[in-house]
């Protein structure tokens, strides 16, 4: 159940112009020169568990079946997802990201409970990003974090419907990670039944993994997804539909996470509808840019 009744929103051309004024945010600027405080685990973030799916390497007609995991092959379009780390890759790796686009070209989305500490009252301060990362490799190196994101009516009582996350990272070797990698677009409102591919990193593997299949909704905020596998280091996997190979482009339409942080089933995950609540903060995280 949610646990704050969220207020009317006003048009979605409106609320994007008068963000500030709309609605509050909790944003800081992180510091990552701190130290990690090690992660308590909600939902799917930072807990692993259940069985590994087959590694495969399924062709662009073959894919696996829809709701069966396989482990993707290393494609531009999966090279956008990674997984999140605290300061630095020598600990676990806890949620997963992705970048999506913005005028900064330096934006990734995620979970909000994968970057914000509800028992400190503050975001993460050292959280790093590793796309596409596999085995301990890192084919672009890792990304660190400097400004995180979240709904400020998120930060005061972890509402579900609201758990999402932009992260602003700094640039490396004079580029920005979407000048490296490319980005997926954001989708708003988009109806309960998308066909969409989910890929995410089990704390549990050095691997991510994928999953297609189609969403259903679960309530009137929330999307529900049957893809086996899911566990524990999934939170924030982007649900991707309409990839384009043509324009090298998708459209997040959620984000593990939401009812009971993603759900407490390996094979069945929520993400919190993308309404106009999302665009808001999309918009605030590119003014904060």
């Amino acid at each position: 159940m949610r646990s704050l009744a969220r207020k009317s929103v006003l048009p979605l051309t409106f609320t994007v112009v008068m963000a500030a004024a709309v609605v509050g945010y909790a944003s800081e600027q992180t510091d990552t020169s701190g130290s990690g405080g090690g992660r308590s685990s909600f939902g799917k973030s930072g807990e692993a568990g259940g069985q590994d799916p087959q590694d495969q390497d399924p062709s662009a007609t073959a894919p696996a079946d829809d709701g069966n995991a396989y482990t993707p092959r290393r494609t531009e379009q999966n090279a956008r997802v990674g997984a999140v780390f605290e300061k630095d890759d020598s600990g676990d790796h806890f949620c997963t990201a992705s970048v999506v686009q913005s005028p900064g070209r330096n934006m990734l989305i995620t979970a909000a409970h994968c970057a914000y500490d509800s028992d400190a009252g503050s975001t993460v301060n050292d959280l790093v990003f590793a796309p596409d990362y596999r085995n301990g490799e890192e084919p672009t190196g890792l990304w660190k974090v400097k400004k995180v994101i979240v709904d400020d009516r998120w930060a005061k009582s972890q509402d579900e419907d609201l758990d999402v996350a932009f992260l602003i990272l700094d640039e490396k070797k004079g580029k920005q990670v979407q000048d490296v990698l490319g980005g997926n677009t954001l989708g708003i409102d988009r109806g309960f039944d998308n066909e969409v591919k989910i890929t995410g990193y089990p704390t549990s593997r050095n691997t991510p993994i994928s999953c297609q299949n189609r969403t259903t909704k679960f309530s009137d905020t929330q999307l529900r997804v049957q893809c086996t596998d899911f566990e524990g280091g999934t939170s924030g996997s982007p649900w991707l539909a309409d990839y384009d190979p043509k324009s090298h482009t998708g459209t997040v339409i959620g984000v593990l996470g939401g009812h009971e942080g993603g759900g407490d089933e390996d094979d069945v995950s929520y993400a919190a509808y993308f309404d106009d609540d999302v665009a808001t903060l999309y918009k605030h995280a590119q003014d904060e840019d």
